[in-house]
């Protein structure tokens, strides 16, 4: 039996072939809310095949969402599709991560998931860094509990923002420029967003690993971290795909060993 694991976000969603602990495939598609079940059965049907992977040899889906109206969707397509019931990763019912912040069910799933993940891969104290929509900085203690963190505007974002707002600016690859000093407008818009969200990253690190106990690993995951890993100083760990190995976990913590949980 081969696990499914689905990572909805706001900008893209995330799928995932688990066979025992293998992630066999992967790939990454456009957030689109009005899309039905049928339209995500027969895409995820035709990805599955086209990476080798035979749809009938599916056995479990486990699936983590921000956009409710996709959720939904996803859960149809998987009884339709799949035969089954998904898995939903649901704070307070199958994420079993200590959260010690202010209004702990303001923590959307998708952070959680991610904590789960690293701190079974990793050691805490840890900081994750996801690049995606937004920047999120996920903080957990030594104990492996969620103690806050923080958001900021995803680099994609930042940049539509610029150069929608200034009338002289334009949009151009997200590519690292040789130098941080550009000498056109090009490699000027490449270095402020690039080397500018290195910075931001360094800072916060610093600031954060000041407010937390032991030694803490950087841990940086996320659709853009190949943008920034190479020119952030903090960053010591790349997992790209931690999401969907947290997705894993939870779809086996929720289900027997004879149904195929083996965290």
């Amino acid at each position: 039996m081969m696990l499914l694991v689905i990572d909805v976000g706001n900008t893209n969603t995330k799928l995932g072939v688990y066979d025992a602990e293998r992630l066999v495939a992967s790939s990454r598609l456009t957030t689109r809310r009005e899309q039905t079940a049928d339209e995500y059965g027969v895409y995820t049907q035709t990805l599955l095949r086209d990476r080798g992977v035979d749809p009938m040899d599916i056995g479990g889906v486990a699936l983590s969402s921000t956009v409710p109206r996709v959720e939904g969707t996803l859960q149809e397509m998987a009884r339709r599709y799949f035969g089954v019931d998904a898995v939903v990763a649901e704070p307070g019912v199958n994420l079993p991560v200590p959260t010690l912040v202010d209004y702990p069910r303001e923590v959307g799933p998708d952070r959680l998931v991610k904590v789960m993940a690293a701190v079974r891969l990793y050691t805490p104290p840890l900081i994750i860094v996801d690049f995606g929509t937004a920047t999120v900085f996920d903080c957990v203690s030594p104990r492996g509990e969620f103690i806050g963190g923080a958001i900021a505007p995803g680099i994609a974002i930042a940049t539509e923002a610029l150069t929608a707002k200034a009338a002289r600016l334009f949009r151009v690859e997200l590519t690292r420029p040789k130098e941080a000093i550009g000498r056109n407008t090009v490699t000027n818009i490449q270095s402020g967003i690039i080397y500018g969200y290195a910075g931001l990253v360094d800072g916060l690190v610093e600031r954060m690993r000041a407010e937390m106990e032991g030694s803490v690993t950087v841990v940086a995951t996320g659709g853009l971290v190949s943008l920034i890993q190479p020119v952030a100083a903090s960053i010591q760990v790349v997992n790209p795909h931690l999401t969907l190995e947290g997705l894993r976990i939870v779809y086996a913590l929720a289900m027997p060993p004879s149904a195929g949980g083996q965290a």
